[in-house]
């Protein structure tokens, strides 16, 4: 028989970490992992928008990659072990800031602030961006109550970098026009 999607365990406004223990739905701990969950989606949307195989297979492995971040964060250390799969290593670390060098290596250099926009996947990829620092933040309200690894904020602080660098060398692959912040406009 096949599992059921509902089971009725949420309705009072609690849900079930990694272990079985059940947590209050606005505890910071599953506000975190909401906000990976939410930056996975939208990876995924911007999976579909990118035409270049290398930056398809890195935005899948970030893909996979947050999973492990959301797993470690659906953990309760104090009541739960975390799981071998659920740690973020630093060749995972390493990974996004060869890709960031890479990328950025090939960019013009920045004259002011960038804006979103200029092309369709270099504006998805900004809200890529603003969603993983969104999700850098409510870790790090997590942290302020319960010690996390270092290692899930520092991929997450690189993976916010990468996105911006892929923002804007996605502008340039489909001869989209960067836009940049005019500190005149009144």
């Amino acid at each position: 028989m096949k599992s059921r999607i509902y089971t009725g365990g949420g309705d009072k406004g609690t849900t079930s970490l990694v272990g079985g223990y059940r947590a209050p739905k606005n505890h910071p701990r599953i506000e975190s992992y909401g906000n990976i969950d939410e930056l996975n989606s939208f990876i995924g949307l911007l999976i579909e928008e990118v035409d270049e195989t290398e930056t398809r297979e890195l935005l899948t492995f970030v893909q996979e990659k947050l999973f492990t971040v959301g797993s470690y964060l659906a953990t309760d250390p104090t009541k739960t072990e975390y799981k071998v799969e659920s740690h973020v290593t630093e060749d995972s670390i390493q990974m996004i800031e060869s890709a960031i060098d890479r990328i950025d290596g090939g960019l013009p250099k920045m004259k002011s602030f960038v804006l979103p926009g200029g092309c369709r996947s270099s504006a998805l990829a900004h809200v890529c961006r603003t969603v993983c620092r969104r999700a850098e933040r409510s870790i790090c309200a997590l942290n302020e109550h319960e010690t996390d690894e270092d290692a899930v904020l520092d991929f997450i602080n690189r993976l916010s970098d990468l996105l911006f660098v892929m923002a804007r060398n996605e502008c340039i692959l489909k001869k989209g026009n960067e836009i940049f912040w005019n500190k005149t406009c009144k």
